[in-house]
């Protein structure tokens, strides 16, 4: 008597067991890779450590040491009105990290599940999803972030809900791609042979299969993100005043650039390197992913 053989077992994407160790071998081998892990690193640890570090209030005003010049008491100098400079640096990292992850992840939820259905379901599915997400992606994407935090109102949270339905067409995009791909392997074909259906389908071997490229863009992306919420606080769309953010830094600052230089560098530099960093990061799980590269 014969029987038919769970689909799990006997369908499987090819050597998925070289992949882990390929993949850190790849990366570790990558120096700019590492450099960007290493930045990364450092400005989620002084994000998620801020509480916990000896720094001052960042909201704290002192009106004897306004615009004060580095120094051992205030290592990165004071503000317009005598706020300490590095404890505003420690605590704007939370806000421009949050606004970079939070953004991402909503960009992801929304845009990989709308992608992912215009990919399997096609026809006119397809067609709804993918002129609504040309639509999207006719507007600039820094503009349409503006103009979305605009309507929703000036907050860090409204920014972040913003720039996460900016981001979003990128994923709808990149995830109808990699389904459509994903679905002409030899493995898909077999599991729909045997009547494997549709959800089981795409949770047991179309999505495991587009995570790699879905993880590198999402990398990428928080450096975009960071960019475009230091830009809305600059412009008074992100992080409210007196909350620290680098984007509402440098918006005050751009006022002293003569007088306290410093009150402009930190931030700008803080900007720079962790942008620096995620691009590293996402160019070195680019390549470690690839499975073209052997």
């Amino acid at each position: 008597m014969s029987t038919i053989a769970d689909p799990q077992t006997q369908i499987t994407d090819p050597a998925p067991a070289r992949r882990g160790s390929r993949f850190w071998t790849k990366f570790r081998a990558n120096r700019a890779a590492l450099l960007g892990g290493v930045l990364v690193t450092f400005f989620v640890a002084v994000a998620l450590l801020a509480p916990v570090l000896p720094l001052v209030d960042p909201t704290a005003t002192d009106w004897l040491a306004v615009r004060k010049p580095p120094s051992p008491a205030h290592p990165f100098g004071t503000d317009e009105i005598g706020r300490d400079v590095l404890s505003r640096m420690g605590w704007g990292a939370q806000a421009s990290l949050l606004a970079g992850v939070v953004s991402v992840a909503i960009a992801v939820l929304l845009g990989v599940p709308l992608g992912m259905l215009a990919g399997y379901l096609r026809g006119w599915t397809d067609a709804i999803i993918s002129r609504m997400t040309e639509a999207l992606l006719a507007a600039p994407f820094l503009i349409l972030a503006i103009a979305l935090a605009a309507f929703l109102g000036p907050s860090l949270s409204n920014a972040m809900i913003a720039i996460g339905l900016s981001a979003m067409p990128i994923f709808i995009r990149l995830a109808r791609a990699q389904t459509l791909s994903v679905m002409t392997e030899d493995y898909v074909e077999s599991a729909r042979a045997i009547g494997l259906r549709d959800g089981a389908l795409i949770w047991r071997y179309i999505l495991p299969n587009i995570i790699p490229p879905i993880l590198v863009q999402s990398t990428l992306t928080i450096a975009t993100a960071i960019i475009a919420e230091a830009s809305l606080s600059f412009l008074g769309l992100g992080q409210q005043p007196p909350a620290p953010s680098w984007g509402s830094m440098l918006n005050i600052a751009k006022n002293f650039l003569e007088q306290a230089p410093w009150m402009a560098l930190y931030p700008g530099i803080a900007i720079f390197l962790v942008v620096l960093g995620f691009n590293l990061l996402g160019d070195g799980l680019r390549d470690a992913l690839d499975p073209r590269d052997h």
